[in-house]
């Protein structure tokens, strides 16, 4: 046996195990003369699934005695990623079947019960804990959350009231009659509000707005962007939901009793409209309506405006909202994973990062000679055999690949983009694509053709096996589930990257959260969403994520600001996996993720509950950040409505109190402040960790802050000069400070600037 299948025999295993870990064991009822048992015969001994089914009735059949007995006590038959079947049985006859030669092991059947799609419970966020921040905030029941996005499809069980109390009285907001959209059918204790702006997509002459016939002139929404956001964020608990089959569990928001408030600003239009003037609309009527989050999945190109320019629409209102006590958050962008990347980036937005989950759902691809190799792919498929053939991307066309899965490469050099070559092979009527090239080329999805994509190491296998035969086949098998520990969290290749295009010192992106193949709930309108939940995959799925989050912390810190809750998610965050494993950053070349990746790292919910140190900043930090940024005071004037006179000289845009510390151009020694405030037990004592960035170094005063009764607020200093005699790339570090139970980090991103010239 090749060390490709044995590791596939291995891996097949494994896999029946993650599967069945993923439910939770209950107490089953009382035994019976036979029980299910399930008999796992490893790899199949044929292509053909139907000859695979055969022969496991011929080996129950041998131990039942009939044929008719053995079509009756058959249960499942596995013929597709791997071969087995579960079955009737009793102890004794479990047992005997054991010692069949042909069989690898023999496992009774357990009974389950669903667990969460695992976006939250990966966090650690467990609905079957009795303790924990989800205990204590009440699952967010009466935090509003605001979602601006496309629309909502109301009739999902995500947005059921079902358990809800009475809406919060605080609450101003309103639902929009509209096609087919019923205020008092569709909104309810959960979905408390639902508006929706347009007026700034139609024409002078008010009669063409471009948007498709097929929308909805409503909050209902045909995109199921909407919807997938909204349920990440707040969705109540669905049971068994999955995504064609795959991740099959309960769907939750991480806040599922929080309300929902939407606010439809994107259209299906010819590119997908989200008009600015419509988005700070909804914005000003959210922080009207008292929503307490806003979330936002919506972004465009690289920012290059500043923070208070009139066309970042985003920034300037999420400014007013901060300023009101309203916790932003919006996604950091799908332009990954080249650097200066990352979008909304104001300081006083909570920009989020994507990562990938403990979970991973590849094809088996098993060639002619039973090697197995795994593919990535954006589609889901039946089990598909073929022949296989190899063609060359820079030569013409062939008709040879008709009926077949071609093989081709993706390579700089010929020029030939990955969907080029795909809509070649669909004109031929080939049956399906195997693109190796790098792991951080973008998958496209292609209606009607099976896409696989794999590294050009796997490429050569297949290449090398094509060559080595007259007619190389190919089969594709149903997708499978991989979950634990056995699969790295990555932060995804395209999520937005820092640093901070338009304010350098403004560490970007703040957190990251799983955004990778989320299951949430969608229209079932959408084609291939019939059952009204899929996956979806973007930086759009990581912000509701933290939205959740957040709301949770609001429920059990309602006094808490926004840069309060801002600082409890950044500097509890973790660089590290929940199984202890490191964070790596997808790429051009796979490497440890860092600030410019993740911010503080993957977010904690519960240690952000009890974070011990917070850095707070209020409107007044602000207006001194924007001087600090050279913005003329009549423009700072006109965002705050005060009458602003900056100092002179103006204060230093490193002293701003974020909690982090990002110096661009280092060159002479630079002293920053920091300040913060005690949340935890009013009697601490707090020493200082750093670990410098290389070639720098860094000196802070004090080194041990002691709060009390009377000391709820305090300074410290910190100096940093650099070691390098030359321009530097940025260097990570990180200053911790700990009284034993809480580790208050934030994290160092310094580069050495000796003489001012374009270098990265």
């Amino acid at each position: 046996m090749s060390s490709q299948v044995s590791w596939w025999v291995f891996g097949m295993m494994s896999v029946v195990l993650i599967l069945n870990l993923e439910f939770s064991v209950v107490e089953g009822g009382a035994s019976e003369e036979t029980k299910i048992h399930i008999v796992y015969l490893g790899e199949r001994e044929h292509n053909d699934p139907e000859l695979v089914t055969a022969s496991h009735l011929r080996m129950l059949e041998s131990l039942l005695g009939s044929q008719k007995d053995a079509n009756e006590f058959m249960v499942h038959s596995y013929r597709h990623g791997f071969s087995g079947f579960a079955a009737h049985l009793t102890d004794s006859q479990a047992k005997k079947i054991s010692e069949h030669p042909d069989v690898v092991q023999v496992t009774p059947n357990t009974f389950y019960k669903p667990q969460t799609t695992r976006a939250f419970e990966y966090l650690g966020l467990s609905q079957s804990s009795p303790k924990g921040l989800l205990h204590d905030a009440n699952m967010g029941e009466d935090v509003i959350i605001g979602i601006l996005d496309s629309g909502v499809w109301p009739e999902s069980p995500s947005f059921s009231d079902k358990g809800l109390g009475p809406i919060p009285k605080r609450w101003k907001g309103t639902c929009v009659d509209g096609a087919k959209f019923d205020s008092k059918k569709h909104c309810n204790k959960k979905l408390i509000g639902a508006r929706y702006y347009m007026d700034s997509l139609f024409k002078n002459n008010r009669t063409d707005s471009g948007i498709a016939d097929t929308e909805y002139m409503s909050a209902r929404e045909v995109f199921a962007h909407g919807s997938h956001v909204a349920s990440t964020a707040a969705g109540a608990f669905v049971p068994d939901v999955s995504d064609n089959g795959l991740g099959v569990g309960t769907a939750r928001g991480g806040a599922p009793k929080a309300r929902i408030a939407m606010y439809k600003v994107c259209w299906q239009t010819q590119d997908g409209s989200c008009a600015s003037a419509d988005i700070l609309k909804a914005m000003d009527d959210a922080i009207a309506d008292g929503v307490d989050v806003i979330s936002i999945s919506l972004g465009s190109a690289i920012p290059i405006s500043r923070e208070i320019d009139i066309s970042n629409v985003f920034s300037y209102g999420a400014f007013h909202a901060v300023s009101k006590g309203i916790t932003v958050l919006m996604a950091g962008g799908n332009f990954g994973p080249d650097a200066y990347s990352v979008q909304n980036i104001a300081p006083w937005i909570i920009t989020v990062a994507a990562t990938s989950l403990d979970r991973w759902y590849p094809k088996p691809l098993t060639l002619g000679n039973n090697v197995t190799l795994l593919a990535r792919t954006p589609s889901v498929d039946p089990e598909l055999q073929a022949e296989l053939i190899y063609v060359d991307s820079s030569k013409e066309m062939t008709s040879e690949a008709a009926g077949k899965i071609v093989l081709g490469f993706t390579t700089a050099e010929n020029g030939e983009s990955a969907t080029d070559f795909l809509n070649k092979q669909m004109e031929v009527q080939a049956a399906g694509v195997i693109l190796a090239g790098r792991r951080s080329d973008k998958m496209i999805v292609s209606e009607g053709l099976i896409n696989l994509n794999i590294d050009y190491q796997q490429g050569t296998t297949i290449l090398n096996y094509i060559k080595s035969t007259n007619k190389p086949t190919i089969t594709v098998s149903p997708s499978i589930a991989l979950t634990g520990p056995l699969v790295a969290t990555k932060v995804a290749e395209f999520s937005g990257r820092g640093p901070n295009s338009v304010s350098p010192y403004v560490l970007k992106p703040d957190i990251a959260a799983p955004g990778v193949s989320i299951v949430a709930a969608c229209t079932p309108e959408k084609i291939n969403y019939e059952n009204g939940y899929t996956a979806m995959s973007g930086t759009s799925m990581a912000a509701p994520a933290v939205a959740g989050v957040v709301a949770l912390l609001k429920a059990v810190h309602p006094d808490w600001s926004p840069a309060m809750l801002k600082s409890a998610i950044i500097t509890t965050a973790s660089s590290t996996d929940p199984y202890g494993e490191p964070i790596y950053s997808e790429g051009l070349s796979r490497k440890l993720a860092d600030p410019f990746d993740f911010g503080g790292g993957l977010v904690n919910p519960e240690k952000a509950a009890n974070p011990g140190l917070v850095y707070d900043a209020d409107v007044q930090d602000y207006i001194r950040f924007l001087c600090a940024s050279s913005y003329d005071e009549m423009s700072i004037t006109k965002i705050s409505k005060q009458t602003v006179k900056c100092p002179s000289p103006r204060p230093s845009m490193l002293d701003l109190n974020l909690p982090s510390i990002t110096i661009p151009f280092l060159k002479e020694d630079v002293t920053l402040t920091r300040t913060v405030t005690n949340v935890g037990p009013v009697n601490s004592v707090y020493k200082l960790i750093v670990q410098p960035p290389m070639g720098v170094k860094i000196s802070v005063t004090p080194q041990t802050l002691v709060f009390n009764s009377g000391v709820k607020k305090l300074s410290y200093q910190v100096t940093v000069s650099t070691t390098h005699k030359a321009n530097s790339i940025y260097f990570f570090g990180s200053l911790t400070w700990t009284d034993g139970t809480h580790n208050v980090v934030i994290p160092l991103s310094i580069r050495t600037q000796m003489v001012k010239y374009f270098d990265q």
